[in-house]
């Protein structure tokens, strides 16, 4: 086979997966047929070369192919990850997704580098998502852009990330932070401080936001299904540990927790 051709130079245009195999090998025969339906469903994701060991001895030794079946992931003409051994086609999916580059994320990066500096930056964003639907980590980006703005935009933009996916928990605070900002507060105690949140919010006075979430959590937990609660997790959460009102107010806050 020509190797240069088929997996190194294919390698530049998209990633190729080379499944080292040969006709006598059990665990191969059982190998194969998962990563050749693998193949076929995500075409165009990445392209599959089977090398038989037996026909390609130079290449199996130049590659350091010791036992097989034995699976490479080629990349801009270099091999990126491998595994040994048979796998499900489970396994396999999430041996791709973790190692199978994906150059649309170099694309977002440059447009989130320039989204609080580019005003046509936001339409960019807003761009990337309609046409790579599939990229959560540009919803997530365009989902904390829009909260505070548009909060109603939240829950349909991260609908499609689900418990059990990479981002999860970070979908779940925005959607928790989008619930506070559209919730439509009574006039009790904790209600009128959900209500002052909110105008903070709308201001972009964030401490002013903190504060009375605060208040509102220590003046009844139980408001609106322990929104203030749920809220003040998810900010902080967001904010991260080394964030200023993080450090300033995260004690105080757990303080009317418990």
């Amino acid at each position: 086979m020509d190797f240069q051709k088929n997996v190194i130079d294919k390698s530049f245009e998209t990633p190729v997966v080379v499944d080292f195999w040969a006709p006598w090998c059990g665990p191969c025969r059982m190998l194969g047929p998962a990563i050749e339906g693998l193949a076929a469903e995500q075409a165009g994701r990445w392209t599959l070369v089977k090398v038989n060991v037996d026909e390609n001895q130079d290449l199996a030794s130049q590659y350091g192919v010791r036992g097989i079946p034995d699976v490479k992931l080629f990349h801009k003409g270099e091999a990126i990850a491998e595994f040994a051994g048979v796998k499900s086609k489970g396994q396999i999916e999430s041996w791709l997704d973790a190692h199978i580059p994906d150059d649309r994320l170099n694309d977002l990066d440059d447009i989130l580098q320039r989204l609080d500096t580019d005003p046509g930056a936001l339409a960019e964003l807003k761009q990337f998502v309609a046409t790579n639907p599939d990229v959560a980590e540009a919803r997530l980006a365009l989902a904390r852009h829009l909260v505070f703005t548009t909060p109603e935009e939240i829950v349909p933009l991260l609908a499609p990330i689900h418990l059990g996916d990479k981002y999860h928990d970070d979908a779940e605070d925005l959607r928790t932070i989008a619930t506070f900002l559209t919730h439509q507060p009574d006039d009790s105690k904790g209600g009128r401080q959900i209500a002052a949140a909110q105008i903070a919010a709308g201001a972009g006075a964030t401490k002013a936001l903190i504060e009375h979430i605060i208040e509102a959590t220590h003046l009844d937990k139980s408001y609106g299904d322990g929104l203030p609660r749920k809220t003040g997790i998810a900010l902080f959460r967001q904010w991260g540990p080394q964030h200023e009102l993080t450090k300033a107010y995260r004690w105080k806050f757990d303080m009317v927790l418990y």
